[in-house]
């Protein structure tokens, strides 16, 4: 398939794409490679739906009306996205059969410096604005400065070839008027005409064949780029940050340079295979404000679609271009979390591997790691899966005010699954880790080394602390001594929970013995 959505006009003829070949759309879509009539019994949805997928792209379906006036003839259509897949349209008949024999994708509207690359070489006239007054003067385009998409867009060449090195293209233009030349445009361009294949918008074009000439409805399918959506939860705790509301949101944009109005939108969260161009985008933080508990044929509701999850906007609405969309699609009151603390305090950067060093892993991480963690369960008031997104923890203060206190990102959650979110480090808790001996002999396979941790704890309140040791060394190890019980969370870590009273300090020592 051959891509002719980012070609310069001028002196280039629109190329051919033969639908010979079609790219997968996910799972939303089954594709073929000629327009079909649709078989009886289906139902013919005339509403515009959008899917948006949450890694950067979506895929669009309305209903169409096409018409020729021979058996092979030219139809097109002006309203698809700038940033349209043009390798992925379908277009199928509501009526009788078609045959699509060729496919065409424009996307350079008529603008002003299109239309100075036209008439480049040729003197057209300027309308010269001055204080009081208005002339006209001629100029000779000798360069138009105009840069194509080619030029300027990697979107979609990116997505299929990789990234694209284009010759450097002056962007000033050059005019010549009374016979000197001048940087710039020295008044408003007047031109004569457009040309006869300018087109106003992004256009798809078909020639196609059909047994009786004359008007058929057809559905439109395409895959584009310029649409994402993202999850943000909000999770709001009170001054004993026991019991939680969570309230999560879906944001949409769009960015595809075409407006969706009345449009049925779907969510996709998962993740879809799908060859992706090299783009970022940058999101807004999300207010706090929540509505009251909306009736259920205004909720978003979610479904099992594959090996995804689908949710799928309860109202039609308006997707305009530049637009951000909002709703909420959580509301939870009253969910059982947990803070807890978490001493990690090996910091084993900076060394490189050598089991038998003795200062490997004995750098000391003061910080004491605060996290939050519920069950995404319908008995804790949620259960339902929870797409990938940032989570934003906010503590209510005496005064009634909100205030932040720390996020993190989450991935695609299952219900029954539970949450830990990393929120930040503990002002009032700080550790303390060293290495009090180490012994190796390295000819007889063994190894001794022992340390001492202490946590201290200036709260005004007892906390609960887990003291996490790594035992990096090798794989065979075993704990001679150790001040207290603890719990082997794999095959080289260990736990140590301990409580601390206020101004207190715990300390826990231990020896480990490996072999090899």
């Amino acid at each position: 398939m051959l891509n002719t959505g980012f070609l310069p006009r001028k002196g280039i003829a629109m190329k051919n794409l033969l639908l010979g070949l079609v790219t997968v759309l996910g799972t939303a879509l089954a594709f073929s490679c000629c327009a079909r009539e649709v078989p009886a019994g289906e139902t013919r949805d005339t509403q515009t739906a959008v899917t948006v997928y949450n890694q950067g792209f979506g895929v669009v379906r309305q209903t169409i009306d096409l018409e020729t006036k021979d058996k092979l003839g030219q139809v097109s259509y002006a309203d698809v996205t700038a940033k349209l897949e043009p390798d992925s349209v379908i277009l199928r008949s509501l009526g009788a059969p078609i045959t699509v024999v060729e496919q065409n994708y424009r996307n350079d509207p008529v603008s002003q410096g299109l239309l100075l690359q036209y008439y480049e070489g040729q003197t057209i006239n300027f309308l010269v604005h001055l204080a009081d007054s208005t002339h006209i003067e001629k100029g000779k385009i000798v360069r138009s400065g105009y840069q194509s998409q080619s030029q300027t867009s990697y979107m979609y060449n990116q997505s299929r070839y990789g990234y694209q090195q284009y010759p450097s293209t002056p962007s000033q233009p050059l005019i010549e008027v009374n016979g000197e030349l001048r940087f710039g445009l020295p008044g408003d361009p007047l031109f004569p005409k457009l040309p006869d294949d300018s087109i106003l918008k992004p256009t798809l074009t078909w020639l196609i064949a059909v047994d009786k000439p004359g008007k058929f409805p057809a559905e439109l399918a395409y895959s584009t780029w310029g649409m994402n959506w993202e999850a943000d939860y909000n999770v709001i705790a009170a001054d004993k940050e026991e019991d939680v509301a969570v309230h999560g949101w879906v944001t949409i944009d769009n960015f595809t340079g075409k407006a969706f109005k009345g449009t049925k939108i779907k969510l996709i969260a998962g993740d879809v295979s799908k060859i992706t161009p090299a783009a970022q985008y940058e999101y807004a933080g999300r207010g706090l404000a929540r509505a009251a508990e909306a009736p259920e044929a205004y909720k978003v509701q979610e479904k099992a679609f594959s090996e995804y999850h689908m949710y799928t906007l309860p109202l039609a609405t308006d997707l305009l271009d530049m637009e951000k969309k909002q709703v909420e699609f959580v509301s939870a009151e009253k969910v059982k979390s947990e803070k807890l603390y978490i001493y990690d305090g090996a910091q084993m950067y900076g060394y490189s591997y050598n089991p038998t060093s003795p200062e490997y892993g004995t750098k000391c991480n003061e910080k004491v790691w605060v996290m939050r963690t519920f069950k995404n369960s319908k008995e804790n008031g949620l259960g339902v899966p929870l797409p990938k997104g940032r989570v934003r923890f906010y503590l209510r203060d005496d005064d009634g005010r909100l205030e932040f206190t720390g996020e993190n990102n989450i991935d695609h959650t299952p219900v029954n699954e539970d949450l830990r979110i990393y929120v930040g480090n503990a002002f009032d808790i700080v550790g303390e880790r060293k290495q009090v001996n180490f012994n190796c002999q390295y000819n007889a396979h063994w190894a001794d080394e022992s340390f001492e941790i202490k946590v201290r704890n200036h709260k005004k309140e007892s906390v609960d602390v887990k003291i996490v040791e790594h035992l990096y060394r090798w794989n065979n190890w075993e704990i001679r001594t150790s001040s207290q019980q603890y719990q082997k969370t794999d095959s080289r870590t260990i736990e140590f929970p301990v409580t601390i009273k206020p101004e207190g300090e715990a300390v826990v020592t231990y020896l480990v013995h490996y072999t090899w």
